[in-house]
């Protein structure tokens, strides 16, 4: 067993959060040799072991990168080819390239890549946008029920924010009007209010302001992705207490060193706060994003019903399909499976054909929330990856999904680096699964 001293500087600051991690590590690492530190300054020597976990902003990344063996860290540097959405579509447009079966093929919808300032300048974004041009001269000639819809994601968004569903090319155009800045005018009388800062959002529309828009302004925001929208969604029937509600699934990932990637198979169900219905039959408005965005983020209240465990949902949903529950087969086994095969892809893609934009270290680790929709085929696609998830959405009566989970990184991630016995390469039977094991050649 390794004799030297641990020291460890556990700050999360998220009340959820915090009490858990350091628990975990408390809890796995051996009492007679870990040494909890505010930060690197309480350090004996420049080679002490030491862990830290931090927010990103919070991290030292000088000492990271100078103490490979000595450091690590819950975070990478660099990791914007998974995290950013048009990022995350680019990641898969180029691995698709060179791999065109991959399993990413199946599990991610292609994405149009849209960089615009302001709506007068939508033309001429949408210039090389084939796919959205075929889509709208398509629908030309459909019904209303029948029209293919897409969905607008901010490349650099979070939390529901800025997301919009159009079906053709003058719906897309009202929504970047909405989000356009107020005019000459409008901006003079607000002149003395502003910041003056040009990244500051103006004063008019505070970049807080709980409102439809959410505060987005276009030339902010810049880079957007639009997707095929995934319609019909995967439905519980009745009577599970939130029946007929469009669901995502939150997936916990780690990333150790450079570079493993494990699923953690306990994952979360995060429903919408109203009934599903698919866009058309809003016709003619912008849909009901309550029934189609599924982050409990924009919820109030207890959000009661919106977040179960992913295994307590029903085996079977009484269909006749076997991909969704129908005979024997068990729809949420499949779904995993998918997730798994996706998941290690994406990571691999980012690794290999992105490396760029993510730079696994061998002496850091990271847990991402990836988001998982399932179609009414029992497909599951992967909508986008989240850094420093929102553990706290998992809620007080799942808290043991994320104990459990942070126990895990401590096995899996953690006492490997520091020669501590009992650190294993996987998690328990319920715990991490590990989906790549690949040598990225660095150390």
């Amino acid at each position: 067993m390794a004799s030297q001293k641990i020291y460890a500087c556990i700050d999360y600051e998220d009340p959820y959060v915090q009490p858990l991690l350091l628990n975990a590590v408390k809890a796995r690492l051996p009492k007679e040799l870990l040494v909890l530190v505010k930060d690197a300054s309480e350090l004996p020597s420049a080679d002490s072991k030491f862990l830290q976990w931090r927010q990103y902003e919070s991290l030292d990344f000088d000492r990271l990168m100078s103490g490979s063996i000595s450091c690590l860290s819950n975070s990478y540097v660099i990791r914007k080819a998974l995290i950013r959405k048009h990022y995350l579509s680019t990641t898969v447009s180029h691995w698709l390239t060179k791999n065109p079966e991959s399993a990413l093929k199946h599990h991610v919808k292609p994405g149009v890549e849209i960089e615009v300032d302001f709506s007068e300048f939508l033309d001429d974004a949408l210039i090389e946008a084939f796919e959205l041009h075929e889509s709208w001269q398509r629908n030309e000639s459909k019904d209303v029920a029948d029209k293919e819809w897409w969905i607008l994601k901010p490349g650099m968004s979070d939390r529901g924010q800025g997301i919009r569903l159009f079906s053709s090319e003058e719906e897309l155009t009202e929504i970047f009007e909405e989000w356009d800045p107020p005019s000459d005018d409008e901006e003079d009388e607000d002149e003395a209010a502003h910041s003056g800062d040009e990244d500051a959002a103006p004063a008019s529309k505070p970049a807080d302001e709980d409102d439809d828009e959410k505060g987005i302004i276009t030339s902010q925001l810049r880079h957007f992705v639009a997707q095929p929208y995934i319609d019909p969604p995967l439905l519980m029937p009745q009577p599970h207490p939130s029946a007929g509600r469009k669901f995502h699934i939150r997936t916990y990932v780690l990333a150790a060193g450079a570079l493993k990637v494990y699923v953690y198979k306990p994952m979360l169900a995060l429903f919408a706060a109203q009934p599903y219905a698919a866009p058309s039959s809003t016709a003619g408005a912008q849909p009901d994003l309550s029934a189609h965005l599924t982050n409990t983020c924009l919820q109030t209240g207890e959000r009661e019903g919106s977040v179960h465990a992913f295994w307590s949902l029903p085996a079977s949903l009484g269909t006749s399909s076997s991909s969704t529950g129908g005979g024997e087969a068990d729809w949420r086994e499949s779904v995993f499976e998918q997730i798994c095969s996706a998941t290690g892809e994406a990571f691999e893609a980012a690794a290999r054909s992105m490396s760029v934009h993510f730079q696994p270290l061998p002496n850091a680790f990271e847990l991402f929330g990836l988001d998982f929709m399932v179609d009414a085929a029992g497909t599951a696609w992967l909508m986008e990856v989240n850094a420093f998830p929102d553990f706290a959405q998992t809620g007080g009566e799942l808290q043991d999904l994320v104990k459990g989970l942070m126990e895990d990184v401590v096995d899996v991630a953690i006492k490997p680096f520091f020669g501590v016995e009992g650190g294993v390469e996987e998690g328990g039977e319920n715990g991490l699964v590990k989906v790549r094991d690949i040598d990225l050649g660095k150390r």
